[in-house]
Parts: structure tokens; C-alpha cells; sequence
């Protein structure tokens, strides 16, 4: 009898305990999705990571899958991308083993875990890993037969192509699916889409894209008012006609045709008044959007504005720098720093204007750079230049410039002993790399999200003013480029400056 009772009262609590997890990675989820809603992004990470290994010792694999997600993206936002795919390969582990022992697939957890990757590459600016990604997405959502999946698939596939330029291909996913919502008469899809790819648009800092998207969108909801007016009407028609068949069944009866006329004329007034109400709505909707177009084009005036003013204070300046001492610190500082400011303005305001470009050798051009540095190393510095002997089109004094800059970095901070590199790497039969590298103190974190946003801390402008990154930055854009830091090298600093042509 004592033994019944033992392991009744361990089932009992087996089961106590089983809910009480479960209960509590719910709860923790809950609390992650709080905290993330208010930007407190270290804590949602933190309860994302421990409710995602309660649902896997549970067995729990969507929610699971879903906090292991939400994780990962919260690392890489942070640019710590091996913990962070990581994370992922843990999930897509922990998934097989799910299909081993249900005996079914799961591709819709499948499809969550390989979009996720492919955000981190197209992050990355890796197009070739992230076509790996988008190749293992389709066949995922080919798998799961599911209508949301596939909508979901024509979303990140257009995201795909217009991240990396080819706008033509992504017209034609993002086409494919408003025709589909078109077909279907569900307008507040097709208003979804637009918005979703002005977002994608933004995201991807494609100026001439969110134009010619937002355009369209003004086309579609002056027309979708239309539309669904056509649609109201076509049904009145359909109203009317059955009334008129009424009629004609009834016309031996002067009381069924009295009845008849009365319904048509009450029809007749609600079809009126559902126009009326109509090009009321229609025409408040012109007018809304006029107003967004000059509020659009007041924000752009604004901004040049700014631009302006700051280049005036700059150009201000000068003269009264000039009257000082030149040999002292600060002047030089304060003189350097109006040049850098100009020149901060100029590239803001030309951005969309390219540089000439011409063939150069790889080699020749790398080696010479590095010599230029070498008079200003510490003892015993080694130097190294991983270039082949290529020819490749570029613009050789703002790639000299870049290159130059991050030299002179990584030779101010590397100290006695240390190593710098500068290696070339070719991505693709367009795209290719110039990556620096030393053995440095390294930035820290705190000041690596802000690295390459200018003004955004109060500095001795005699220790430097901090707008080196910024211009660099700009001129990379300028040059169809980006200049990123590698924040998973930590045995100093790496950039990584990619270039497209």
C-alpha cells in the first residue's frame, strides 16, 4: 500500500512540475515580448534565450523555434553574429530531432530558422551565402503547401533583390503578389504590400525605390476608391435587375407593380447617396493626399536648408581661423575641424553623384599605399599585403583615401610588435573587398554602434574630431560601396570596405 502511494505521489508531482515549466517559459516569453516592445533589447534577449531552452527540453518546437529567432536577430542587431547563428544551428538541430520522433517534417519551422540566416547575410552584404538561404527558403515553403508561407517567400525574395540593386527582379515578385491580392479583390493586402515594400525600401536606403513605390501607391489608393465603388455599384445593378424581374413576374398586379416602384425608388436613392458618399470619400482622399505630398516636399526643403547652414558656419569660419595663430593645437584643430564639416556636407548633399573610375593593379596600388604608412610606425611593427596581381575599376584617390585613413588607425593604435594587414579579397565578378586589419587595442563596444555617425559625442578636438569614419563612410556609398567594422575579429580591429562596380 506504502508503495501505491509513493508512486502516485511522484506521478503527482512529475505532473506539478511539468506544468509549473511549462508555465514559466509561457510567462518568460510573455516578459521577453514586454521588453522588447520597449526597445530593452538586452533583457528580451536574455528571456528569449532561457523560455527557448524551457520549450526544447519540453518538446515544444514552434514556440521553441520562435524564441530561438527572436534571439538570434536580437544578437546580430548587435553585430554579434556567431552567437548568433549559433542559436540557429541549435534550433535546426533541435527541430530534426522533432521530425525524428513525430515521424512528420516541419517546414513552416524550417522556413522561420533559414529566413532568419538569410537576414544576417543580406546584413552582411554576403550575396552569394544569402542566395544559398533564399534557395533553401523556397524549397521549404514548396514543402509546406502553405498559402501565408508562399506570400511570406514573394515578400523576402523581393527584400533579396532590391537589397543588393536588382530592382527588376524584385518588381517581379512583389508584382506577382499584389496581382494575386488584386485577383482576389483583397484591397487591404494590396495597400499591405505597398507599405511593406516602401518599408523594405527604406531599410535598404533605396531612395529612387521608396519614390517610385510611393508613386505607385498614390496611383493604387486613388483607384482602389474606384474600384470599390464599381463593386458597390455592380451589386446595386445586380439588386436592381432582380427587381426588375420581380416586376415583370408580377405585372398583372397594379398592387405588386406599386410595390415594386416604391423599392425602386428607395434603391434608386440609396445608389445615388452610396455615390455621393463615394466621390465624398474619394475626393477627401485627393486632398489628404496633396497634403502629404507638400508635407514630403516641405521635410526635403528643410533638410537642404540644414545642410546649407551648416556649410555657411563652416565657410564662416574661416576667415577668423586665418587671423589666429596656425602653429598653435587648437587653431589647427578648430581649422581641421571646418574642413571636415564642409566636406561632411558636401558628400551628404552629392550622394547621388558617382566618382570617374579607371582600371588600377591590385598589387601595385596596395604595396604603395602601405608604403606610405611605414615612416609613422612604432618599432618592430610587421606590415603585410594580401593583394593579387589584378587589374580592377575603381577611383584610386578616394580608395587611397579610405585605405589611408584606416592605415593610420590601425598604425596609431597597434602598439610595439605588432602586425598590420591589407588584404584584397574578390566576392564575385563584381564585388570585391579591401579588408584592414592590426592587432590593436581594439574599439569597444559601447562605440561601435555609433562609429560611423558623426557628432555623436562632445570631443577634445585636439585629440581628434572624430569625423574620419563618417567621410570614409560616405565616400564608400559614393562609390557604389559600403565600409563596415567586423565586430567578430577580436584580436584588434578589422574594416571591411566592399565595393561594387
Amino acid at each position: 500500500m506504502r508503495k501505491i502511494i509513493t508512486v502516485l505521489f511522484l506521478a503527482a508531482f512529475c505532473i506539478c512540475s511539468q506544468a509549473y515549466s511549462q508555465t514559466r517559459a509561457d510567462e518568460q516569453m510573455k516578459q521577453a515580448q514586454e521588453n522588447l516592445a520597449k526597445k530593452e533589447y538586452i533583457k528580451a534577449r536574455y528571456l528569449f534565450l532561457q523560455a527557448y531552452n524551457a520549450f526544447s527540453s519540453q518538446g515544444k518546437y514552434d514556440k521553441a523555434v520562435e524564441c530561438g529567432v527572436n534571439a538570434s536577430a536580437l544578437y546580430h542587431r548587435e553585430n554579434y553574429y556567431k552567437e548568433a547563428f549559433e542559436l540557429l544551428r541549435g534550433a535546426e538541430l533541435l527541430v530534426t530531432d522533432g521530425e525524428q520522433k513525430s515521424g512528420k517534417t516541419m517546414p513552416a519551422l524550417r522556413f522561420r530558422i533559414n529566413k532568419e540566416r538569410l537576414q544576417m547575410y543580406i546584413n552582411l552584404k554576403n550575396p552569394a551565402r544569402a542566395k544559398e538561404q533564399l534557395a533553401k527558403l523556397e524549397e521549404t515553403a514548396k514543402a509546406a503547401r502553405n498559402d501565408s508561407l508562399s506570400n511570406d517567400l514573394l515578400y523576402t525574395q523581393a527584400n533579396y533583390y532590391y537589397t543588393f540593386g536588382m530592382n527588376s527582379q524584385g518588381d517581379a515578385y512583389i508584382n506577382r503578389l499584389i496581382g494575386q491580392y488584386k485577383e482576389q479583390k483583397n484591397y487591404a493586402k494590396v495597400d499591405e504590400s505597398y507599405k511593406t515594400l516602401i518599408d523594405i525600401a527604406r531599410k535598404a536606403n533605396n531612395a529612387g525605390l521608396v519614390a517610385r513605390t510611393y508613386d505607385k501607391y498614390i496611383l493604387w489608393t486613388d483607384s482602389v476608391k474606384a474600384l470599390t465603388a464599381q463593386d458597390e455599384l455592380n451589386v446595386l445593378k445586380q439588386k436592381y435587375e432582380e427587381s426588375l424581374a420581380t416586376i415583370q413576374d408580377k405585372d398583372d398586379s397594379l398592387s405588386a407593380k406599386q410595390y415594386i416602384i416604391i423599392g425602386l425608388c428607395v434603391l434608386a436613392a440609396i445608389l445615388a447617396a452610396a455615390l455621393v458618399l463615394a466621390g465624398i470619400v474619394l475626393l477627401r482622399f485627393v486632398l489628404l493626399t496633396r497634403k502629404q505630398k507638400k508635407t514630403i516636399q516641405i521635410a526635403n526643403e528643410h533638410n537642404e536648408l540644414k545642410t546649407q547652414f551648416i556649410q555657411n558656419i563652416s565657410g564662416q569660419m574661416e576667415p577668423t581661423l586665418n587671423t589666429l595663430d596656425a602653429t598653435q593645437p587648437g587653431v589647427r584643430a578648430l581649422k581641421g575641424f571646418a574642413e571636415h564639416i564642409q566636406e561632411l556636407s558636401e558628400l551628404e548633399s552629392t550622394l547621388s553623384e558617382t566618382y570617374e573610375m579607371r582600371e588600377i593593379n591590385i598589387n601595385t596600388f596596395c604595396e604603395s599605399v602601405m608604403d606610405k604608412i611605414k615612416a609613422d610606425l612604432k618599432p618592430d611593427i610587421t606590415t603585410t599585403v594580401n593583394a593579387p596581381k589584378l587589374s580592377v575599376k575603381t577611383n584610386p584617390e578616394q580608395l587611397e583615401r579610405i585605405l589611408l585613413h584606416l592605415l593610420n588607425n590601425a598604425a596609431e593604435f597597434t602598439p610595439e610588435g605588432g602586425k598590420i594587414w591589407l588584404d584584397f579579397k574578390k566576392r564575385g565578378a563584381h564585388t570585391h573587398q579591401f579588408i584592414v586589419s592590426d592587432t590593436g587595442s581594439g574599439i569597444p563596444a559601447e562605440e561601435q554602434e555609433n562609429l560611423f555617425k558623426p557628432f555623436t559625442e562632445v570631443k577634445d578636438l585636439t585629440q581628434g574630431d572624430g569625423l574620419g569614419l563618417p567621410i570614409c563612410s560616405l565616400i564608400a556609398t559614393k562609390m557604389n560601396g559600403s565600409l563596415t567594422l567586423d565586430s567578430s575579429y577580436t584580436k584588434g580591429c578589422r574594416f571591411v570596405l566592399e565595393l561594387h562596380t
